[in-house]
């Protein structure tokens, strides 16, 4: 399997383990998918914390404390390091 591939099936784990709002896991395909897309564009995580909160606000009309994402967003980051520290 394509190392893009893996790193891309971690980061749903992560996010569908993350499940802030105790929803059943098909609630989230949407917004898991938004996420990924914005792990590969933002480096930052506050930025990408900030940019992970306003996408399940817009879907749920509910705001997921920034700490929160915080958290989710620096172990998303750390799976992309992850892989870009195995590819030579």
């Amino acid at each position: 399997m394509r190392k893009e591939v893996q790193t891309n099936l971690k980061l749903v784990d992560l996010l569908t383990e993350w499940n802030p709002f105790q929803l059943d896991n098909e609630s989230y395909e949407t917004e898991i998918a938004d996420c990924i897309q914005a792990v590969h564009m933002y480096e930052h995580p506050l930025t990408l914390a900030k940019k992970i909160q306003s996408i399940y606000e817009f879907s749920f009309e509910k705001i997921i404390p920034l700490e929160s994402c915080m958290e989710i967003a620096v172990e998303l980051l750390k799976v992309m390091e992850d892989q870009d520290s195995c590819s030579i």
